[in-house]
């Protein structure tokens, strides 16, 4: 059982819209602490860091780039302080989202600039004490393979993998879920699966179509709370509980065995 949102959480507590969340890691590491201990409450068998933008590529569009590896660290550090006092076995995984970037040569980055960023911030993840690496929320195959090849320069822990389907069942870079699940398991991923998305229902075809293509490897469902709606001017999800704990029994049913929860 995985864990849920950690940016939506942190909005709940303070962040401010267009803040890094990383940076609380460094400035507010008790509200980030807060929300790890709520979902160990919870039941989740994993918790996330907060470290979804911690590459020093998106880093820099905060001015945080010169920071990277105390950010990182701190994120692992954090979840790991959490998982020691809960008394039961909950593994660290160490958040690694895209670059925000365009890869060549449909845009300007390189794909070993790429690669290099991921390693640094999965070296610092690792040393910080992370179970093991989370690509996710990623629509291109490329990037996934920087990913990937940069956690197993920095590092030698497993590395699974969650892309985001959310144009017409496909990734914004037009990857199917099938063509996904080829893929991924051809870079040696030890688990994929899809997060964020567009709600349960579109989840859960999305895991069919994984499952068809039979992978051998665990597959992972983390799915956002539905679409948001502005609501007296605040962000609501409609998908509560008791939809969510439907929609997870539908993903065991369908043969996921990891599932969470990503926005809202």
């Amino acid at each position: 059982l995985g864990d849920g949102a950690m940016g939506t959480m942190l909005q709940s507590a303070g962040l401010e819209p267009g803040d890094a969340p990383e940076g609380l890691n460094l400035v507010n590491p008790k509200a980030v602490g807060a929300v790890h201990e709520a979902y160990l409450s919870a039941g989740a068998d994993v918790l996330t860091t907060n470290t979804f933008g911690g590459n020093r590529i998106r880093l820099a569009l905060h001015d945080l780039h010169a920071r990277t590896d105390a950010l990182n660290r701190a994120g692992a550090e954090i979840a790991r302080e959490a998982v020691g006092t809960c008394g039961r076995r909950v593994l660290v995984a160490g958040s690694v989202g895209p670059t925000g970037a365009l890869l060549q040569p449909v845009g300007d980055l390189p794909l070993e600039e790429a690669r290099d960023a991921f390693s640094e911030q999965c070296r610092s993840l690792a040393e910080g004490g992370v179970d093991f690496i989370l690509l996710e929320t990623m629509s291109d195959l490329e990037e996934v393979r920087a990913g990937a090849e940069g956690a197993r320069m920095a590092c030698g822990l497993p590395v699974i993998c969650t892309m985001t389907f959310d144009t017409h069942g496909r990734t914004m870079m037009g990857v199917s879920p099938g063509e996904a699940a080829s893929a991924l398991v051809r870079l040696g991923l030890r688990a994929i699966g899809s997060n964020c998305g567009n709600g349960p229902a579109e989840m859960e075809g999305i895991l069919r179509e994984m499952a068809r293509e039979d992978p051998g490897v665990p597959l992972i469902v983390q799915s956002n709370a539905g679409v948001p709606r502005m609501q007296e001017g605040k962000v609501l999800y409609p998908a509560g509980a008791e939809k969510m704990a439907a929609h997870a029994l539908r993903c065991r049913e369908g043969g996921a065995r990891y599932i969470g929860g990503c926005c809202g």
